[in-house]
């Protein structure tokens, strides 16, 4: 067996108050939070006679909200060949790692990742101020991309009449208060809860008529309206952190949205952690706190190199397939805060 471990170091993105002027730049320093993530895969013995095992597992940016550095790869792998192994890049700067293994394994295979993540507010103060100046932006490529269907948000006459519907309501008449519409209608009508089945797939017609489960069917509803009225929104995916500084494990993922007007440029949004927690309504409509790390954008994802399989909802857990075929891999992450002395 050879011992083989891939250290990446990435350069991280310089902190940005995404859509603020420069008054509020000065008045308002975003929290942050640095801490140690680390992700470890086990891959099971694939079946017999499995000629190639392909895994990806996704693996944390750098953006304006989030520094990434110290990157570790380790994993052991089979005797008898040279693995080919790299960290891809995927669309929406999604990135992830690809390991191709030609020598099957006779025992589980295990892969660690670990880096040291800085993750700061997001804030928007524009949201709550439209008089403000326009948000000077990088144009996002992809905003046609932000404006189309999802397998599982589909925008035909049914869904953009429900929109409709909510914005009259509201009497809203501009992007960003059609937007907010949308956001307090969520938030109001729809219950975070997991129970039964039908929830976490953050398939719209299931969200509009059952009105409950978690952030991938909130966030499914607040996309689908506002992609149906032209306002480009998008998804993205990853790991929460409860606010205690410490260390632990995380059990599962959380999703949030952006939406995008002209005026405010790209307004954070996360209308499940406000139906949670109704204290922070207001806070949540322009704000992703730091308690969070992300690892992917996008839904109906193609992995990088593409996987045989159909694209994935989202991607934040690993994926991997053998001979074409997925395979299911058992995951654990873990957290440790790094405390300013």
């Amino acid at each position: 067996m050879i011992s083989s471990a891939i250290r990446v170091g990435l350069l991280g993105a310089a902190g940005l108050l995404s859509g603020l002027s420069a008054q509020a730049q000065k008045a308002v320093v975003p929290r942050s939070r640095t801490f140690v993530l680390t992700s470890t895969a086990t891959v099971p013995v694939p079946p017999a006679g499995t000629k190639t095992l392909d895994l990806w597992l996704p693996v944390p940016h750098a953006d304006a909200s989030q520094d990434v550095s110290k990157l570790t790869i380790d994993f052991v792998e089979p005797a008898g060949g040279r693995t080919p192994t790299k960290i891809e890049r995927g669309a929406y700067g999604n990135q992830m790692f690809h390991l191709r293994l030609t020598t099957v394994p006779t025992a589980p295979l295990v892969i660690t990742i670990k880096g040291q993540i800085t993750r700061r507010e997001h804030l928007n103060l524009r949201a709550n101020t439209p008089t403000a100046k326009p948000a000077k932006e990088k144009t996002d490529p992809n905003l046609a991309r932000w404006l189309a269907p999802d397998r599982l948000v589909p925008l035909d006459a049914k869904i953009k009449q429900q929109a409709e519907e909510v914005v009259a309501k509201a009497n809203a008449k501009t992007p960003l208060q059609k937007a907010r519409a949308i956001y307090e209608h969520v938030v109001s009508t729809v219950t975070y809860d997991k129970t039964g089945q039908g929830w976490g797939r953050g398939d719209i017609y299931y969200a509009c008529d059952a009105r409950r489960g978690n952030c991938t069917d909130f966030h499914a509803i607040v996309i689908g309206y506002c992609r149906s009225l032209g306002i480009p929104a998008r998804f993205s995916i990853g790991l929460p952190l409860p606010a205690e500084r410490g260390h632990g494990e995380i059990k599962g993922y959380h999703c949030w949205a952006e939406f995008f007007t002209p005026e405010t440029g790209w307004v954070p949004v996360d209308a499940s952690e406000a139906a949670k927690n109704p204290d922070k309504r207001a806070y949540f409509f322009g704000a992703h706190d730091e308690n969070r790390v992300e690892f992917t954008r996008g839904r109906d994802v193609e992995l990088a190199p593409k996987q045989a399989g159909p694209p994935l909802n989202y991607f934040v857990y690993p994926y991997a397939e053998a001979d074409g075929k997925p395979l299911d891999v058992a995951r654990k992450y873990e957290y440790s805060d790094i405390i300013a002395q």
